[in-house]
């Protein structure tokens, strides 16, 4: 006998369904699959069967072939033991084969029938609703990830046995079996992260820094801080996902269905609702930052989408890796080609960089610093030009005098700070309403000269800062946008020469890249 059921997998980041069909049929005792499977997903002929053993239910000897379709696009991963388990039981016709026919079903299968959690189940579930699927039975760890959606009849299952007493009980009265999980996705507004963050207001002195940082948070621009140990620039950095605005609702599930691929959704985790805050350590590897593998998944720098990636020491990353930044820091995506195809994974952040001046950190204070000149260079060049053209915002920083360590001072909060940051960013919503981009730093070169319109004399001391500091067309472009950010936080329609000054302050200085 025939049947088929509905299942689903991502390649990249984009989901798409996958059809099951078994077939069941007189002939040698076999079990074969077909479709372009990876390992792990050919490997559910064990786990399948063993399953449903351990369950006490029997697959009489028969010749069964299992299909995954379409068979010209590669399977990987174990969500689809579920689906081929309810295809095959339907096959031999131990369930209703007319039953929930328009229901996706989404896991895998451990040996003792258990069903585990699965890799990428809420984009897979917004596909499915895409194309009218009306209901899914996922695992239960993966049911609130799922429920979010809306449109579909979610359902939860912790083992096989559930699964297959709801397919039996027929339409209308399996309820109690596998009830409905209600968790509509609620108000972004109504949603707060419980993620400490270190508040601005801890962090003594260093003001050319925090309105650095401010800047980069109102218009999503990239900031490189440079300065000796222990001046502050991790706390700054930490403490710029703070000031962010909050993730839209397209945002949180762009950045749900991410960490949902990656599978980095905790148990009973529904969305994502602060920005993301990536810092790996230096010695990470290529793949890992920037994705890839045989069959590609997202690195770390797709984890950061929508919000911050720092990274510390930053000389101290291989160059190759710093390099591969060039691509998402410009396009703010990364395509990763491999021989099964190309794969294209979002990395729209903030690029946060903290770096020493010298090997001991501490030049050009020659009292404390004993690196020589060819040292400091050597290492100043690790971080390269391109990667410093695409840096909108650079800061040096200075070891504080005590007198900024007081508790009397009174520092701004975070809070202060953000909601500074939010009206500027409802400026440029208002600006970018019919647009595809939202930030200031978004805007594509194309585009720069038509939102950053400039004046007579805003034009002549553009065409001044142009020769004097030898600026690149990318190196203009992003003052332009960096210039436009600091207008908007002045509630200023037009850029003025002083928005201008200030954005051309915060180049790299040539103090240290010579």
């Amino acid at each position: 006998m025939f049947s088929t059921t509905i299942t689903g997998t991502v390649h990249g980041v984009q989901a798409y369904l996958v059809r099951v069909e078994a077939d069941v049929s007189g002939g040698l005792p076999a079990f074969l699959m077909v479709g372009s499977l990876s390992l792990e997903t050919r490997e559910a002929r064990e786990r399948v069967m063993v399953s449903l053993k351990n369950k006490g239910i029997q697959i009489p000897p028969r010749h069964i072939t299992v299909n995954l379709s379409p068979g010209d696009r590669r399977k990987d991963g174990t969500a689809f033991d579920l689906g081929i388990a309810v295809a095959i039981l339907k096959a031999t016709e131990m369930i209703p084969s007319l039953e929930h026919e328009n229901t996706l079903f989404l896991g895998e299968l451990g040996l003792g029938g258990e069903i585990r959690p699965a890799k990428g189940v809420l984009p897979i579930v917004q596909e499915a609703v895409r194309q009218g699927i009306k209901e899914c039975i996922v695992p239960m760890d993966n049911a609130k990830e799922a429920a979010v959606i809306p449109g579909i009849d979610v359902r939860g299952a912790r083992d096989i046995t559930q699964v297959i007493d709801y397919l039996s009980a027929g339409k209308g009265k399996g309820e109690k079996i596998l009830p409905l999980i209600q968790q509509a996705m609620p108000a972004m507004d109504s949603l707060k992260g419980t993620k400490d963050i270190t508040d601005f207001s801890e962090i003594a002195g260093q003001e050319m820094a925090k309105r650095a940082a401010e800047i980069a948070a109102a218009g999503f621009h990239n900031l490189l801080m440079v300065g000796p140990p222990g001046v502050g620039k991790s706390m700054i950095a930490g403490c710029l996902a703070g000031i962010l605005p909050p993730l839209t609702r397209e945002e949180s599930l762009e950045v749900t269905s991410i960490k949902s691929i990656a599978g980095q959704m905790e148990a009973g985790e529904t969305l994502c609702v602060q920005r993301p805050f990536v810092s790996p350590h230096h010695s990470i590897s290529l793949s890992a930052l920037v994705g890839g593998g045989t069959i590609p998944k997202p690195g770390r720098i797709s984890l950061a989408h929508r919000g911050v990636l720092f990274l510390d020491e930053l000389p101290e990353f291989d160059r190759n890796v710093l390099d591969a930044l060039r691509q998402p820091l410009e396009e703010r995506k990364i395509h990763i080609s491999r021989v099964g195809g190309n794969v294209a994974f979002p990395s729209d952040f903030i690029f946060v960089g903290a770096m020493n001046p010298c090997p001991c950190g501490y030049y050009p204070d020659r009292n404390r610093c004993h690196c020589s000149e060819p040292e400091v260079a050597r290492y100043m060049r690790k971080v390269s030009g391109p990667i410093l053209d695409r840096i909108d915002l650079c800061v040096e920083l200075q070891p504080v005098a005590m007198g900024y360590l007081g508790k009397d001072n009174q520092r701004e909060t975070s809070e202060i700070i953000r909601k500074r940051v939010e009206r500027a960013r409802e400026i440029q919503f208002r600006r970018f309403r019919n647009t595809s981009f939202q930030f200031n730093g978004d805007i594509p070169g194309p585009k720069v000269e038509e939102y950053c319109d400039l004046g007579i004399r805003e034009l002549k001391c553009m065409e001044e800062l142009y020769g004097n500091l030898q600026l690149s067309v990318r190196s203009y472009h992003r003052i332009l946008r960096v210039a436009r950010t600091i207008a908007d936080m002045d509630e200023k329609e037009r850029i003025g020469v002083e928005h201008l000054m200030e954005a051309a302050m915060y180049r790299p200085s040539l103090e240290y890249w010579k």
